[in-house]
């Protein structure tokens, strides 16, 4: 029997298997975020560790926003979701929120779900689409995917001052 992506609306009831995926899929990622930053930025961010952060961060995506988001399911199961924002004053769609369950990353889950989020962006009339990712180690394999699907660097800096110090 052949297994089948299929992309459909968020449903409550996949609330908790999402956040759960979420947080297996950043595992690998945030020990690699924390070695690449300033520790008084780490800790400003994720005071109660990255873990509680993230889970409530993306909690509130999928409570406040359930229409912008999708799911990816392998026959009945789960198997990665995104959050598509759209910007009208600026014509621009954005990938807001992207995680795939571990063991199915490379497998063609997140650009199925990346090139939904950009079909959704075009339905809703916008010219361009946006993401943000990391520039630390751990979202290397991220930066790849978005460069190969097309997606264009804009150069940020982000700079951050401890206040703490005299």
């Amino acid at each position: 029997m052949a297994v089948v992506l299929r992309i459909a609306p968020y449903s409550p009831g996949d609330r908790e298997a999402l956040l759960a995926l979420s947080l297996r899929a950043w595992e690998p990622v945030f020990p690699l975020v924390e070695d690449a930053v300033p520790p008084f930025v780490y800790r400003a961010f994720y005071p109660d560790g990255w873990r509680t952060r993230q889970h409530g961060d993306l909690a509130a995506v999928l409570d406040d926003e359930p229409e912008n988001v999708d799911v990816a399911f392998l026959d009945s199961r789960p198997a990665g979701w995104v959050c598509t924002r759209t910007h009208p004053e600026d014509r621009m769609g954005e990938v807001y929120a992207l995680a795939v369950e571990p063991e199915l990353q490379r497998r063609g889950v997140g650009r199925a779900l990346l090139d939904h989020s950009i079909q959704r962006s075009r339905a809703a009339g916008m010219s361009m689409v946006m993401v943000e990712t990391g520039d630390d180690p751990g979202h290397t394999p991220a930066r790849r995917s978005y460069e190969t699907r097309g997606f264009e660097r804009w150069p940020v800096a982000r700079y951050f001052k401890d206040l703490s110090e005299q």
